[in-house]
């Protein structure tokens, strides 16, 4: 009877690293190449926020103090799904979602750079990987929006849009003052003031006339009424914006 020998066996790492070689080496794979250069990956919320985002603020940034806080105090507070559901077995996973938080109002000179700011916000709050359900309209737009017209519900509409996680109102004020107005901005700001739904407001007005202003030059307050301002005293850290008007030194 004849017997045979086996060989050492081979230690099972080394069994394994040339397997793989041999399979790498069949499909013209270099194992002893260079890594391939660390580049960032693409963030796909960021990557949706800027097919919506107005062209001229695609490569806005927060870098207002004021601004980059609440940026910063917003995504800290960003919770994961279901982490406060009554089923707790369904598990937390899933990206953060934008959760209750404070409002700004950024007010000052046209041009000073505020509603830069807020599509910044937005966009740093995406790239922090937080999931944003934002919603940006200036006010004359919105009060378009929720005239009457055959075919629209505008009720539902004006309920997507005060129940939107994030909400931004750019240029307050702006339109001219009306009764009808003053109702639709006091809805939308007293139902998220009450909720404490994060909301992001830019205007071209103090909020209040002072002493050393002109008694002649126009406040917020003229153009919304005392009860949105005081609406928006409750809810909102004001951030002043002061310098010259960007869009001049630009052209």
């Amino acid at each position: 009877m004849t017997r045979y020998r086996l060989a050492d066996p081979q230690p099972a790492f080394d069994r394994l690293q040339a397997r793989l070689a041999a399979r790498l080496t069949e499909r013209g794979i270099d194992a002893n190449a260079p890594a391939l250069p660390d580049t960032p990956e693409p963030i796909p919320a960021l990557e949706a926020a800027q097919r919506r985002i107005p062209y001229d603020y695609r490569e806005a940034f927060a870098d207002h103090p004021a601004v980059a806080t609440w940026v910063r105090t917003i995504a800290e507070a960003a919770t994961a799904p279901n982490a406060d559901d009554h089923n707790p077995h369904w598990g937390s996973g899933g990206r953060r979602m934008i959760a209750r938080g404070p409002s700004l109002l950024l007010w000052g000179n046209t041009g000073a750079g505020k509603t830069r700011q807020a599509y910044g916000a937005i966009r740093s709050l995406t790239a922090a990987g937080c999931a944003v359900r934002w919603h940006a309209v200036k006010a004359v737009d919105l009060f378009g929006q929720m005239r009457q017209r055959s075919g629209v519900d505008v009720e539902w509409l004006l309920r997507d849009i005060v129940r939107m996680p994030l909400l931004l109102l750019d240029d307050l004020g702006a339109a001219k003052s009306s009764e009808w107005n003053e109702e639709i901005t006091f809805r939308l700001l007293a139902w998220r003031g009450e909720n404490h739904l994060p909301t992001l407001i830019t205007t071209n007005y103090a909020p209040v006339r002072t002493e050393v202003m002109d008694k002649h030059q126009p406040v917020l307050r003229d153009k919304v009424g005392d009860r949105i301002l005081s609406r928006l005293s409750g809810m909102c850290t004001p951030v002043h914006f002061d310098g010259p008007d960007r869009r001049f030194l630009r052209a």
